[in-house]
């Protein structure tokens, strides 16, 4: 398992809408692994408008804002800015790791968790990174395997499962404080759009 999006064989048995939620986690994961790179940006900024109503219109309007701000920013801004706030020298401002969010301490048994978990839905980690598990692109990535399994009872019931016990209690302390670091400019639009996301997700799940 990468911390980057890699392909993943999405079962013909997922619906429409579910195709969309796999998207909108591999999109989360590629901005949170690394800043976005000049292709991405103009993928995000030539992107079609989206209307909503209800519980679904705050993301559409956090997608018009992303979208915006990805026509503001080039790749350089946008590498630096991640580099500042989430890689920095020595301990980062804010911290990617969703365990981190998670418990006071001993995060070490949260990671311990999620190996053993990912083990048991045949998952394992590759050369390609170094970053841990709880990585919050990994987790995100996850769930988009998770999502390309299929719609059925019981693949909805792993991902509110897996939903619940490592970004439930994470997305929001994460968003909020990219949010309001003085370092970020395009990612406070990354991190809102990723905030309505997943509070569509969380409500979406809960009703499962």
């Amino acid at each position: 398992m990468s911390g980057e999006p890699t392909p993943v064989a999405v079962s013909s048995e997922v619906a429409p809408e579910d195709r969309a939620r796999g998207e909108f986690y591999a999109l989360l994961a590629r901005l949170w692994y690394a800043a976005p790179d000049e292709g991405l940006l103009r993928v995000i900024a030539g992107a079609p408008d989206a209307t909503a109503e209800g519980e679904h219109r705050g993301l559409a309007e956090a997608w018009r804002e992303l979208r915006d701000a990805a026509r503001r920013t080039d790749a350089a801004a946008a590498r630096d800015e991640y580099d500042a706030a989430f890689v920095g020298t020595g301990k980062a401002e804010v911290s990617l790791y969703s365990s981190y969010y998670l418990v006071p301490t001993a995060r070490e048994r949260i990671v311990v968790a999620l190996r053993d978990e990912l083990a048991e839905l045949g998952l394992a980690r590759t050369g390609a990174t170094h970053e841990p598990e709880d990585h919050f692109a990994a987790v995100c990535e996850i769930m988009r395997h998770l999502i390309g399994v299929g719609s059925t009872d019981a693949a909805l019931q792993l991902q509110k499962k897996f939903f619940a016990s490592y970004m439930n209690r994470a997305y929001n302390p994460l968003t909020n404080q990219v949010m309001a670091s003085k370092k970020t400019s395009f990612y406070k639009y990354v991190a809102r759009f990723t905030k309505a996301f997943c509070d569509v997700e969380a409500a979406s799940l809960e009703m499962l």
